[in-house]
Order: structure tokens, then C-alpha cells, then sequence
């Protein structure tokens, strides 16, 4: 249940960014959409474009209901190679949120990620993102042996967690995606429960980055993207 969404980031509240008559909103790993009903329902007028790696996830938010063609389009995407522009017209998206979402791809290919996003994004639109941070209780539990690399684990269903730093995320979106930086920090939740005799801490970032203003600063963003990726290697984003 995602409901706490609109009172983490202001811009999913009716009329708080969204200056144009028909709002456009991209869901990165939407799972079967516990995000996207509270949002459609907060904003009347909003159309929301939906995507996520599992075709099942996508026949659920398909079969819900609520779902309506007018209104919400879900589609299956790989965002590390599948190219967004191909569902989304290019430059036409005013909020994308990537809500616990890259913790789940290789570190390699975030950078293909955030380029792809980028493409879509319209001038001056907002990429809402939160994940898991360093040092969060989730980390810390793993045990010897799930540990691949630096912050990257892989649990035992094969699926992987990494754990974000505010550095690595300003490498990405900023330096290597050529957004601008608008919030990126940690924060902090006391998690308690005292059958079980807990009381600890869960670390997440939470960041917000905005496309540039004019299309040609985010077109050469992309090409600076395709170039290098935050390891340091030589990319091509649509391999």
C-alpha cells in the first residue's frame, strides 16, 4: 500500500506541479499498482503510463478494475535496455517515480536506466525517487556469503538489493544524467515492534532531480550517459 506517496513528495497532490490540463505520470516497476490507484484517484485529470519487468505484474494492474485505457497505460519494460520513447513520446512526461526500484538492477546498467528515463522526461519535469540506503537494517542482515560487491547483495530467491549513498545517486542522475539535483538525503524510520522485540532503524534515500529547462541539454545529457557509466567503463545504452 502506497498511500504514503503524496504525503513524502507534494508534487502527487492535485495541482501542486502540474501546470498542464492533462498531467502525464511514468511509474517505474509498477508492480500490480498500489501506487497508481491513490494517484489516479488524487488527480482527476492525470494520465498515467505504467511499466514494470514482470508481465504478470502488468496483467494484474491490466485486470484491476480501476484500470481504464482512457486514463493508465501499463506495458512490460526492462528499463536497462528497452527503450521508453518506443511506448512514450519523447519529452512528454511531467513526474516519473522510481520508488524502490534501482535497488534491483546491476550497477552497471543504472546508468542506461536513468538515460532512458531521461529521454522521456519533459523539460523541467521531476524523477521522484526513494530506495534503500546505506547501512539500513535490510543490509546489515544479510548474511556472509549473499554479498556480490560494495552495497550489492543478492537474496536467495536470485533477486538482488543494492544500497544507495546520496554520492552515488548525484553520479547518476547529475553527472552522468545531467539533471539537476533538487532534494537528495537520507531518512530515517524507527521500526518497532515489540512482540518480536525490535527497535531499530531503516535508512532510505529519498531524492528528487529535474530535467533541464530546453531539450537540447537533455539529449546531450543522454549522449554524455551512453558514454560512461558511474563505474567508469564505456557504455552503449541500447546494447
Amino acid at each position: 500500500d502506497r498511500h504514503w506517496t503524496d504525503r513524502e513528495f507534494e508534487e502527487l497532490r492535485p495541482g501542486h506541479v502540474f501546470s498542464e490540463e492533462t498531467p502525464v505520470l511514468l511509474e517505474i516497476g509498477c508492480g500490480v499498482g498500489n501506487f497508481i490507484w491513490p494517484v489516479l484517484k488524487l488527480n482527476p485529470s492525470l494520465k498515467v503510463f505504467a511499466c514494470d519487468f514482470s508481465p504478470r505484474a502488468v496483467g494484474f494492474v491490466k485486470a484491476n478494475e480501476a484500470y481504464s485505457g482512457d486514463r493508465c497505460h501499463a506495458f512490460v519494460c526492462d528499463i536497462t535496455k528497452d527503450r521508453l520513447a518506443d511506448t512514450i513520446p519523447p519529452h512528454s512526461v511531467d513526474i516519473v517515480s522510481a520508488i524502490f526500484v534501482f535497488s534491483a538492477l546491476p550497477p552497471e546498467k543504472q546508468a542506461a536506466a536513468v538515460s532512458n528515463i531521461a529521454e522521456i522526461l519533459k523539460p523541467g519535469g521531476r524523477i521522484l525517487f526513494r530506495d534503500y540506503g546505506m547501512y539500513d537494517l535490510a543490509q546489515l542482515r544479510f548474511k556472509s556469503g549473499h554479498k556480490l560487491e560494495d552495497n550489492l547483495y543478492v537474496r536467495q530467491d536470485g533477486t538482488l538489493s543494492y544500497y544507495f549513498s546520496t554520492q552515488r545517486l548525484r553520479e547518476l542522475f547529475v553527472q552522468h544524467g545531467g539533471l539537476v539535483e533538487l532534494e537528495n538525503d537520507y531518512t530515517y524510520k524507527r521500526l518497532v515492534n515489540v512482540k518480536k522485540n525490535i527497535d531499530s532503524e531503516r535508512i532510505f534515500v529519498q531524492a528528487k532531480f529535474q530535467a533541464p529547462i530546453d531539450t537540447e541539454s537533455i539529449d546531450q545529457a543522454m549522449a554524455n550517459t551512453r558514454l560512461a557509466d558511474p563505474n567508469g567503463d564505456a557504455m552503449d545504452t541500447e546494447n
